[in-house]
């Protein structure tokens, strides 16, 4: 699963891929927000954590589990 984290003032956003299902990801971000909780974290899928201060939460965009292929095609003469 492709999580995508955009931080308030910063250009470049956070890209993670992790085992937690697309509902697991929106739990974690709707309790950590809900809850008022400092951090917001997800864990990848190589055991890194990743740490985000909550209140600098610009959007979390959560993709889906189907992998891009990536084809060539034939062409005739």
């Amino acid at each position: 699963m492709e999580v995508r984290i955009g931080v308030q003032n910063v250009a470049r956003e956070i890209v993670v891929e992790t085992d937690a299902s697309a509902e697991d990801v929106e739990k974690t971000v709707a309790e950590a927000i809900e809850k008022a909780k400092p951090l917001f974290s997800l864990t990848d899928r190589r055991e890194k954590k990743i740490v985000v201060p909550v209140a600098s939460l610009g959007y979390v965009e959560i993709g889906s589990d189907i992998k891009k292929t990536v084809g060539f095609a034939a062409v005739a003469d």
